[in-house]
């Protein structure tokens, strides 16, 4: 097992900027990859970005450019810095670790960890 525990987040003019960050514990050797998920109300969750043990990274066209992943192995936490924050980024932050999955794909038998998650509000 896996236990998440999101920090960051919080309420921030648009154009502003904040840092997520989420830490690791329990089987964190099982991890293959670690990012973050976001749901806004009346949506589906969706990837905002991914980090492999490798350190390759795959994001969200939305926020590719604006957000950027970086994760600390020894530490076991993963942090996302969001810049040039706008109203559509206005989520439900949730941190995400999974087993048997690169930054890019989900392979057979994969598990996911998931995090309570962190509110993300971007006024306008």
């Amino acid at each position: 097992q896996v236990q998440l525990v999101e920090s960051g987040g919080g309420l921030v003019q648009a154009g502003g900027s904040l840092s997520l960050s989420c830490a690791a514990s329990g089987s964190t050797r099982t991890i293959d990859a670690i990012g973050w998920y976001r749901q806004a109300p009346g949506k589906q969750r969706e990837l905002v970005a991914r980090i492999s043990s490798g350190g390759d990274t795959n994001y969200a066209g939305s926020v590719k450019g604006r957000f950027t992943i970086s994760r600390d192995n020894g530490r076991n936490t993963v942090s996302l810095q969001m810049n040039s924050l706008k109203p559509e980024d206005t989520a439900v932050y949730v941190c995400n670790a999974c087993f048997n999955c690169d930054a890019h794909f989900k392979f057979a038998n994969a598990r996911d960890y998931w995090g309570q998650g962190t509110q993300v509000t971007v006024s306008s």
